[in-house]
């Protein structure tokens, strides 16, 4: 004999789905801006129906029952959806417990004796707190991907190579340079070095807050590399709490180049390269 929940269901399937999009348009919170309610019913609907059309006497009381993959797989998407579209947690989650409240209020309103109406919701709300988690899980890990991808952005952004003269290269660094950033560095400012044919290579350091032993290793392994693309480096920017700092921890820059200012690096970069800038004088 069929699970009595089920039957009901599988009977209500329409109603159940009017019940569910009505409560989500009433949750506080709900987004209307990232989707429309043609969208939404389309998405609920094939969520709804696949549960649904997939409950069977053997599954109901268990989540990870196979024949249930293919409404994980749909939650999977919506999730990972909802998170590269900006949902907050709250709004996703909203998502599946709207609908176990309307799988639980239909019971409620069909099953007259107590005792099966406990057994029945028990294990639906079972069943859909399983699926809540995986939920869950899914959109943390889509909001990962989300934040791994805004992060690779903004580190590249944030390292452009600029040139600022027939031979010199500048590569003004903002913010903590760590080993996956100083990777970005050098590969940025080696192609751009084989690209442009450049010898001088300034790598400004004023907008890094703090420099520490790893920091400088960092710096040492780029201007290591730059020497070996055939340039020279000079790091500019090095303020005077830095140079204290770099004195205190030990750490020997005395084969590299150092000025307190870009405009000092770039001087010395046209010495390097015998040119020589003059300011024209002004006609009148």
């Amino acid at each position: 004999m069929k699970n009595e929940a089920i039957k009901i269901f599988q009977k209500k399937k329409q109603n159940i789905l009017e019940k569910w999009i009505t409560a989500q348009l009433e949750v506080n919170g709900m987004n209307d801006d990232l989707i429309t309610n043609d969208d939404l019913r389309i998405q609920s609907e094939e969520l709804l129906y696949t549960l649904i059309d997939n409950l069977s006497d053997s599954n109901i009381s268990n989540p990870e029952a196979h024949e249930f993959d293919p409404v994980v797989d749909i939650l999977s998407s919506i999730s990972i959806s909802r998170a590269k579209q900006g949902y907050s947690p709250r709004e996703t989650g909203n998502y599946i417990y709207s609908l176990k409240e309307t799988l639980l209020q239909v019971l409620s309103e069909e099953i007259k004796d107590p005792a099966t109406l406990y057994t029945q919701s028990m294990a639906i709300n079972k069943l859909l707190d399983s699926f809540s988690t995986s939920t869950f899980e899914t959109f943390i890990k889509g909001r990962e991907d989300v934040i791994y991808r805004q992060t690779d952005e903004i580190t590249q952004i944030s390292t452009p190579v600029i040139r600022v003269w027939d031979g010199i290269l500048a590569l003004p660094i903002i913010g903590t340079l760590d080993s996956s950033r100083t990777q970005v560095v050098m590969e940025s400012l080696l192609q751009e070095i084989i690209d442009t044919s450049s010898s001088i290579a300034i790598l400004d350091i004023s907008g890094v807050p703090a420099v520490d032993s790893l920091v400088a290793q960092h710096l040492i392994k780029t201007v290591s590399a730059t020497r070996l693309m055939g340039a020279e480096c000079i790091i500019s920017g090095i303020r005077p709490e830095i140079a204290q700092t770099v004195v205190h921890l030990g750490i020997d820059l005395s084969s590299i180049i150092t000025k307190s200012t870009l405009a000092s690096a770039l001087k010395t970069a046209f010495d390097m390269m015998a040119l020589e800038v003059y300011k024209k004088k002004s006609v009148r």
